[in-house]
């Protein structure tokens, strides 16, 4: 096992010797011009190079080492950012050697997964059937936002992303059939997906139809403002629904997380839960297992 490792050594030490010099800056102008054609993330992609840059500014990373990699991760936490925030950061420059070894066959050492940093379990935060009611009635209620309670209703039923529901389009809607498109290029993991609809998130749509009709008929899109543009957040006027509610410590996407809580305590089982809402793995998924003990209690029957 030893000799193994010694030959590892020696070998990676080779590559390194013989290896082309690709600085940061290099590596990541590839892999950004990729995700501006491929990513709906692209803008985050670029603020977390930025980021990225202010550390590894003019590092060859044909010498990367997790010593480096290491130093920066400590860097963040000293100014006060989370576990989670550091490692999307570190992922992206992993993406990107990874891209920069793919597409260009330079070689790049990758020690980035080794330096992730351990995660707490995810916030999980979701809302009462009634409380959801409750939101949606404030939301009716703010006339600068038509579209707000459409957008709620047709979040908590149908588990999309706001990314997804704000790019939703009335050529991929079907409402005869109940149901809507998401094709690879407008889902988070580039899978494509077919939403179902049940009467609340139908109603939604319909809703939004009938505005479209009688506002902007030529209209492509199904979520707009009152000019008629695409909206692309409703961060302030879902904040001011959240208010007149009298509900705390809730986000946008918590949304999707009450759709998936809803689903996982009506006894839905998690597989059908992560191809319903696009998760890229079960492990995504489990995180709502413990809603659902009665589930658990259930399969330990059969040992009685």
């Amino acid at each position: 096992m030893y000799a193994n490792s010694k030959s590892s050594t020696s070998r990676t030490c080779r590559i390194l010797e013989d290896a082309k010099p690709h600085a940061f800056e290099e590596v990541i102008l590839v892999f950004l011009k990729h995700s501006k054609i491929h990513k709906r993330s692209h803008r985050d992609d670029v603020c977390r190079a930025r980021t990225l840059y202010s550390y590894f500014a003019g590092a060859n990373l044909t010498a990367l080492t997790s010593v480096q990699v290491s130093g920066y991760a400590a860097q963040r936490l000293e100014a006060g950012l989370s576990h989670a925030t550091i490692n999307r950061e570190l992922m992206l420059l992993s993406a990107a050697i990874s891209h920069a070894q793919k597409t260009q066959g330079w070689e790049l050492p990758n020690p980035i997964r080794s330096c992730l940093l351990t995660e707490p379990p995810g916030r999980v935060r979701w809302l009462s059937k009634s409380d959801a009611q409750h939101l949606i009635q404030a939301a009716r209620r703010i006339t600068q936002a038509p579209y707000l309670a459409d957008f709620i209703l047709l979040a908590l039923h149908t588990g999309c992303r706001s990314g997804e529901l704000f790019g939703l389009e009335w050529s991929r809607v079907d409402l005869a059939r109940s149901i809507f498109l998401l094709e690879a290029q407008h889902t988070k993991t580039a899978q494509r997906r077919t939403v179902p609809l049940n009467n609340h998130a139908l109603s939604a749509l319909q809703s939004r139809l009938a505005w479209r009709d009688a506002h902007y008929p030529a209209s492509s899109h199904v979520f707009l403002s009152p000019s008629g543009q695409p909206i692309f957040s409703v961060r302030k006027s879902f904040a001011s629904a959240l208010a007149a509610a009298g509900i705390s410590d809730f986000h946008v996407h918590d949304l999707r997380h009450t759709c998936a809580a809803w689903l996982v305590t009506a006894g839905v089982p998690l597989i059908v839960v992560r191809d319903l809402l696009g998760h890229a793995s079960i492990t995504t998924t489990e995180i709502y297992a413990h809603l659902a003990p009665d589930n658990v209690r259930q399969a330990l029957t059969c040992l009685e």
